[in-house]
């Protein structure tokens, strides 16, 4: 951890070499991040490097209380950046849906830690959150998955803290449809 504290403290120097390694040491996840919120894996990759230029302009602020948790820290400080990030571009683009594929190699680029059975079921997870209304997507991701409050998505949204609470009841009644779907051709196919 004494590593990341020191390339946090370059990068906050604008020492670009550090920055390029925390780029790349984290860029995955980030990825993983954004493409819940933007399908076009292009558009996600500029969502993504906008995300790291306010990571960078404002890593000053990152405040490091232990460094048992840094790296826990560090990235929930970076993911609510970059869902801020995927927000504001699916707001510019009035929440239109993203259509696209995330390379098949993004998924194993980051976090070695996690069993492969993990990172498939992350993968299907993320493709039936893809067939939701773009609404009910973003609730359901900020809430379930990023752990925002019901208010802290109204603002972000600028909906009623009720209707994010309906948007969420209805993306969940429709994933628990298509997850019933899912179950039972997975039982006929194996019949």
């Amino acid at each position: 951890m004494e590593n990341l504290l020191n390339v946090i403290h370059k990068c906050i120097q604008n020492d670009r070499r550090e920055q390029k390694v925390l780029y790349e040491k984290y860029y995955g996840y980030c990825l993983k991040t954004v493409f819940r919120y933007i399908y076009n894996y292009d558009k996600a990759v500029d969502v993504v490097n906008d995300g790291f230029v306010k990571v960078f302009k404002n890593l000053y602020r990152f405040e490091v209380k232990t460094t048992e948790t840094l790296e826990m820290m560090l990235m929930g400080w970076m993911r609510t950046i970059m869902v801020n990030t995927a927000i504001d571009q699916l707001r510019k683009n009035s929440f239109l849906p993203e259509i696209g594929q995330i390379p098949e190699n993004s998924w194993t680029q980051e976090d070695k830690s996690q069993s492969s059975d993990q990172r498939i079921l992350y993968k299907e997870l993320v493709k039936e959150i893809r067939k939701l209304p773009p609404g009910y997507r973003a609730v359901f991701n900020m809430y379930m998955i990023d752990g925002f409050t019901h208010q802290e998505i109204a603002t972000q949204l600028n909906i009623t803290t009720g209707t994010s609470k309906s948007n969420l009841s209805k993306a969940r009644v429709i994933l628990q449809r298509i997850l019933k779907i899912g179950e039972q051709e997975a039982v006929l196919c194996s019949i």
